[in-house]
């Protein structure tokens, strides 16, 4: 079972899944990315696991910043934007801790970040490199099945989606899924007038994620 060290509750430890609401953030960076994008994304995938998960998430996600110590607090962060993505190297460090301490992060590209992310996970992580996930992952395989993999929900430069992670000791704690944009999918139906049948796969999708966080 995850364990994540939170330094906000008097460095106890705290399980996920175990406590009296599960809570999400929304990360805030530097470098001048729109981190703020998609703003009824996150919140519609939190009905959405509430109502078909059987999760408990808190409706508002509250936002913390990359080097704050608050981000222990919160076993799930989410992130996402358009572009430049700049961590200081103490930023990178707390990061880290905070990953390596059992967090989780699901950095969804909007569109563009995707460059200037791989050069900042090199400052959290010069260890390690971004790893595509097969098929065969559990997170495809939740309460909803996926047996091809991440969905492509926004065509942007006819790539295929990928979803890649980074592991420790055969832990997922960051995953980036590229070339999909699930945050569009979770937006409010009027935003980009998806499909009913396109917004469906996007947030089913997106629960298959909080479900392997808060449930596994």
């Amino acid at each position: 079972m995850r364990q994540l060290t939170l330094l906000g509750c008097f460095l106890t430890f705290f399980v996920i899944g175990h406590c009296d609401a599960q809570q999400i953030a929304i990360l805030k960076y530097g470098g001048g990315g729109d981190w703020y994008s998609n703003p009824t994304a996150l919140p519609n995938l939190i009905e959405f696991c509430n109502s078909n998960i059987d999760t408990r998430i808190n409706e508002a996600p509250e936002t913390v910043e990359v080097g704050s110590v608050s981000i222990f607090q919160y076993p799930y962060l989410h992130m996402t934007g358009h572009g430049n993505v700049f961590f200081s190297d103490e930023e990178a460090q707390n990061l880290r801790t905070y990953l390596l301490s059992g967090g989780f992060l699901h950095v969804d590209d909007n569109y563009g970040m995707e460059p200037y992310l791989k050069r900042e996970l090199e400052k959290v992580f010069p260890e390690k490199k971004l790893e595509e996930l097969g098929t065969d992952h559990p997170i495809f395989n939740q309460h909803f099945s996926f047996p091809e993999g991440l969905p492509k929900i926004h065509e942007h430069d006819g790539k295929r989606p990928q979803a890649l992670g980074i592991f420790d000791k055969g832990r997922l704690l960051l995953l980036f899924t590229f070339e999909s944009d699930l945050g569009d999918g979770w937006e409010d139906p009027s935003v980009h007038n998806d499909p009913e049948e396109v917004r469906l796969k996007a947030l089913q999708m997106g629960a298959n994620i909080v479900e392997y966080v808060f449930k596994n």
